[in-house]
């Protein structure tokens, strides 16, 4: 299973509020309290202009100063003001509350959408643009919630209270404000069409300078010590500059339309204030109304800036909220034994049928292969550089699926093994050990509850407890980013225990040793010695001292077994393929 080599269709809006929607379906009632104090905090903070209007026209022109109400009016103004404010935070606590929790599921969910994710999908994927995926577009989806929909739900709410009270105080004025409203429409929308291709380019650009940085410093050394700083550079200082051509056209976007909006507000304004003078002299308008449309043409302008000023985040949240689903529409791997999660690995005789294999379908790597390994056996798999060694590794761990052929562990087929109980009864020990920059505890538990006693004996099974305990904390000590505090060797026995404290039934070693000396690789074939007959070993070995004593030894050439037998019988075979890379390692060490 490959990765989507379409393109990702874009999410409009609604799409996008929708990925939102089910990422909050839990915090519905959280969502409704959140609008329905946000509704009356608005409804409240209407009042406003229209007491204003009150004491204008019923007690500041006339000069009708009567204490008791001008009093009672403040207090009622403060009053309002109070209770506005007060729902004000009860409505951000609640709706912040909802984006923070709808958003770390979605993160949660992408995560672990991303963990059960098939390796293909893996070998095309670029680590810096996953990375970015899972924490900076959810954080922009975030932005959507928090940022964009509670602004432009809160100022919508104030513009329609505003027009509400302004046609319920003079409805000529209010339909000047209400005509000119569709001009700023269509700059919006003109705005969404141009600035939208510019805002998607410029999170793809941000994701590839990610992936770029996070490539560069995983390679440090090999780049130092290639004298490639300069043509790293050149290349990042490339996608940067697309990345600045992207931003600029953006902010063009917004200079050019989001200024003429602003502009045609404050218009608005004008053509209100002029014409409202004139009414006055035509038709005697109280002065309190003036001042009350004013006012409330000033709750109108300020949210409908707000609402413009967010579209560029609409515009940011909505890409990244599509980068998101398309990760989330990965396919990921199923297993027919997920509707039998209590079928188990109980000896570990394999039996591979007839496979055929190709990472592309017109390019077969593996041919036609059939093999059986007992329970309780070793064996190696040698063979030249692209023979189909990894790629068989990779088919009996069921990182990929064959397109022709079966696999099968003590007679059932490898997919009708749930995922969880396959990987809990199969351990693996990888030719690039992977260490936390954790404990060495937390690197040979790997996550699972194991107590203290399997962890020291998967450690002494795997030779590496007493340098352990030499270290200045024993099992707690901490070993660095990548396990930088230990040497090459102690960091693959420090795999073969995390592999072994699991208590697989089938272990894979891939190439083990091929970095490991020559007394650390003694050390290794002690450990598989005592495994043997216990658990079933297949080891991939570049180094063939590591596999001289399996039971059997298969070469492999092209993706087809073209030899099989022990040491012994494989060096009987004059000119054979076992022969020569064996004679030849005996000279070149």
């Amino acid at each position: 299973m490959t990765p989507s080599k379409t393109p990702p269709a874009r999410l409009n809006t609604a799409q996008a509020i929708a990925l939102l929607r089910s990422a909050a379906a839990p915090e519905h009632r959280h969502l409704w309290w959140g609008t329905f104090w946000l509704v009356i905090a608005a409804g409240l903070e209407a009042l406003g202009p229209l007491l204003g209007k009150h004491f204008i026209d019923q007690y500041l022109l006339p000069r009708t100063l009567d204490l008791n109400a001008i009093v009672m009016l403040l207090g009622g103004v403060l009053l309002v003001g109070w209770a506005a404010s007060l729902l004000r935070y009860l409505q951000l606590a609640r709706l912040s509350g909802v984006a923070m929790r709808s958003v770390k599921r979605l993160r949660e969910q992408v995560y672990g959408h991303v963990m059960r994710l098939p390796m293909a999908f893996f070998d095309k994927a670029i680590t810096g643009q996953l990375v970015s995926r899972v924490t900076n577009d959810t954080e922009q989806v975030k932005n959507l919630y928090v940022q964009v929909l509670f602004v432009m739900l809160d100022s919508s709410i104030v513009v329609l209270g505003a027009m509400l009270a302004m046609a319920w105080l003079d409805w000529r004025l209010m339909l000047i404000v209400a005509v000119m409203l569709p001009a700023v429409i269509i700059i919006v929308w003109f705005y969404q069409r141009w600035s939208g291709p510019a805002v998607a380019r410029a999170r793809e650009l941000r994701s590839e300078i990610n992936a770029q940085m996070a490539e560069s410093i995983a390679g440090m050394a090999v780049l130092q010590a290639s004298n490639a700083e300069a043509r790293f550079a050149a290349r990042f200082k490339a996608t940067n500059q697309q990345h600045y051509g992207a931003r600029l056209m953006e902010l063009r976007a917004n200079a050019w339309l989001l200024r003429p909006m602003l502009d045609l507000l404050n218009v608005i304004l004008l053509v209100v204030v002029i014409y409202s003078f004139g009414l006055r002299e035509l038709s005697g308008i109280e002065v309190g109304i003036l001042y009350a449309f004013v006012s409330y043409i000033g709750r109108v302008v300020d949210p409908l800036i707000q609402i413009t000023l967010q579209f560029s985040q609409l515009q940011q949240a909505v890409v990244s909220a599509a980068r998101v689903n398309t990760l989330l529409q990965e396919e990921g791997a199923r297993y027919v034994g997920e509707e039998a999660p209590a079928r188990r690995i109980a000896h570990g005789q394999i039996a591979i049928r007839d496979l055929s294999f190709g990472y592309a379908a017109d390019n077969p790597v593996i041919h036609d292969l059939s093999l059986n390994i007992p329970a309780g056996a070793f064996f190696g798999i040698v063979g030249h550089t692209g023979s189909g060694k990894s790629t068989l590794l990779s088919l009996l761990l069921r990182f990929y699926t064959a397109q022709a052929g079966r696999i099968e562990i003590d007679g059932v087929p490898l997919a009708q093994f749930s995922d969880d109980n396959f990987r809990a009864d199969v351990g693996l020990v990888p030719q690039d050990p992977f260490l936390l920059a954790a404990s060495a505890r937390e690197n040979i538990a790997m996550g699972r509850d194991l107590s203290d006693a399997q962890i020291e004996t998967a450690a002494r099974a795997a030779r590496c407890h007493d340098f352990i305990q030499a270290l200045e904390q024993g099992y707690a000590t901490p070993l660095g980013e990548g396990g930088a505090r230990l040497s090459t060797g102690q960091k693959q026995l420090i795999a073969i225990a995390r592999a072994l404290a699991g208590q697989p039934r089938i272990l894979f070693l891939d190439e083990a040793t091929a970095h490991i000396d020559s007394e650390t690789e003694q050390i290794v074939q002690q450990a598989l010695n005592e495994l043997r007959g216990k658990v079933t070993l297949v080891a991939i070995a570049h180094r063939l001292s590591t596999i001289r004593a399996a039971d059997q030894i298969v070469v492999l050439n092209h993706g087809r077994i073209a030899e099989l037998g022990d040491h012994e019988a494989l060096m009987a075979l004059e000119g054979g393929i076992y022969q020569r890379l064996y004679l030849l390692q005996q000279l070149d060490g």
